[in-house]
C-alpha cells in the first residue's frame, strides 16, 4: 500500500470538499420538507442524501487532519466523487424521480460540483506524488 503525505494543496480541497458538503448535508436534512415542494423531490430521498452527506464530510474532514493517508484511499474518494456526479445525471435520465425545473437545476449544479472537487482531489493527488518516506527524507 503506498503512503502519501497529505499536503496543503490536498488537505485545503479536501476541507473545502467537506465544507461544501456539510452545508448541503444541513440544508437537505433540517429543510427537507420545504425543500421537497420547491424541487420536486421526496422529503425522505432529501433527509436520505442530507444525512449522508454530513456523514461524508465527517469523512472528509478526519481525513484532511492526517499527516499522511493511503493514496487508494485518495482514489478512492475521487471514484466515489465521480460516481456521485455521473448517477445524478443518470438518475435524472431514468425518469424514476419527477423534479421541478429547479430540482433539475439543483440536482445538475450538485453533480458538477462534485465532478469539479474529484478534478481538484486528482489535481492535488498528482501535484504531491511523492510518498510520505521520499518527502521526509527529502525536507
Amino acid at each position: 500500500m503506498s503512503t502519501i503525505r497529505v499536503t496543503k494543496l490536498l488537505r485545503n480541497v479536501l476541507l473545502l470538499d467537506a465544507g461544501c458538503t456539510a452545508l448541503t448535508g444541513v440544508l437537505l436534512s433540517a429543510c427537507h420538507p420545504v425543500l421537497s415542494g420547491l424541487l420536486g423531490l421526496p422529503p425522505a430521498f432529501m433527509l436520505g442524501i442530507g444525512l449522508f452527506c454530513l456523514a461524508w464530510a465527517v469523512g472528509l474532514g478526519l481525513l484532511s487532519r492526517r499527516p499522511a493517508t493511503s493514496r487508494a484511499l485518495v482514489r478512492a474518494i475521487i471514484a466515489a466523487n465521480l460516481l456521485w456526479a455521473v448517477g445524478s445525471f443518470v438518475l435524472l435520465g431514468l425518469g424514476w424521480l419527477q423534479p421541478t425545473s429547479l430540482g433539475v437545476a439543483f440536482v445538475a449544479f450538485q453533480a458538477a460540483a462534485v465532478a469539479v472537487f474529484a478534478e481538484l482531489q486528482w489535481w492535488a493527488l498528482k501535484r504531491g506524488a511523492a510518498p510520505a518516506g521520499l518527502r521526509t527524507l527529502a525536507a
